[in-house]
């Protein structure tokens, strides 16, 4: 089955008054009806995405995960959010691939702080046979350890996916960024069809897809609620789903945009719990930025996943003892 079949651009009809119940086709959301959701009086938004959270999760169970680069900055592309691009000037150096031992000592480490998922990620446009050869026996030994594996490794080629799954890779994250329309504004070295192309390898290889986006990047209430309709209505929709509020690194060609108002991404956190109510909806990317009165609306929104630790790839992320603080306060707990 194509994955792209299974994505439909042609989503901009439906009824935009459709806020207490289901959508019309429980299987499939279209623009206007995620615009519905992000348009709706915010209580009563949040009150259904909560009451849709207690329907299929634990209400105050946070899933911990660990992000770690593995390798770092040189990186072909020209995503306009990122530091790691080669092109851009922002102080972020080419380092080779880290050594298996680097990797088991991080994933240990994690381990300790309560992290129960151990994400890699490497600045490619995709990986070559020897670094898939050398990411297989990562995930090997990070899973002996008794944790959840994930890998950001940019585009596959055929036979990848299947050689990380039979390396026992649980998830595979390939974000789909932003909304179709919005895409060409922030990325130009690749296609939305290049990312779906992917996702329908993981997909076969029997690996979870963890897919989200980032938002703050310039684009409208409807681009959000695009990138929203496009997540929701894959066939199944992803297990993961990280939602990233940009942030902003000067050399990058989106330094300088308009900040997003924070509200506004506890917003998208509740569409995105409303229309995939099964998923693990994570805080990524931006969390550094936001108080702990964000924070506390997202995880009443529906996000029940954080990145646990001091780092993402390049950027700062709230230390593990303030996590574990805030965590303390609103009697949330870790999932095991």
């Amino acid at each position: 089955m194509n994955l792209n079949s299974l994505i439909t651009n042609n989503v901009t009809q439906g009824n935009p008054g459709n806020i207490t119940g289901e959508s019309q086709n429980s299987e499939f959301w279209n623009v206007t009806e995620v615009e519905s959701l992000l348009n709706a009086p915010f209580n009563d938004l949040i009150f259904r995405a909560q009451t849709v959270h207690r329907q299929y999760h634990d209400p105050n169970g946070v899933q911990l995960s660990t992000l770690i680069s593995v390798k770092t900055g040189g990186c072909p592309e020209d995503c306009g959010y990122c530091p790691q691009a080669a092109r851009y000037h922002t102080g972020v150096e080419n380092q080779d691939m880290l050594s298996l031992d680097e990797v088991v000592s991080a994933a240990t480490a994690a381990k300790d702080k309560g992290a129960s998922r151990f994400c890699m990620g490497a600045a490619w446009r995709g990986p070559k046979q020897r670094d898939i050869e050398k990411m297989t026996e990562m995930v090997r030994a990070v899973k002996s350890l008794g944790l959840e594996t994930c890998a950001t490794l940019g585009l596959l080629k055929p036979g990848q996916a299947q050689q990380l799954g039979e390396a026992g890779l649980d998830y595979y994250n390939h974000n789909l960024d932003t909304a179709p329309e919005y895409y060409e504004e922030i990325i130009t070295t690749r296609q939305y069809q290049d990312r779906l192309d992917t996702l329908q390898q993981v997909r076969e290889a029997g690996i979870n897809v963890c897919c989200g986006g980032i938002v703050g990047m310039g684009e409208t209430r409807r681009s959000r609620a695009g990138l929203i309709a496009q997540l929701a209505n894959m066939n199944p929709y992803p297990e993961s789903v990280p939602i990233n509020h940009l942030v902003q690194v000067e050399g990058t060609p989106l330094y300088g945009t308009a900040a997003l108002d924070p509200l506004e991404f506890v917003r998208t956190i509740a569409a995105a719990r409303i229309t995939m109510p099964k998923a693990m909806v994570r805080l990524s990317a931006g969390r550094q930025e936001m108080s702990e009165a964000i924070q506390s609306l997202c995880f009443l929104a529906g996000a029940n996943s954080i990145f646990y630790g001091d780092k993402l790839l390049t950027t700062g992320n709230p230390e593990t003892d303030r996590d574990r603080a805030l965590m303390e306060k609103l009697g949330l707990h870790a999932l095991s």
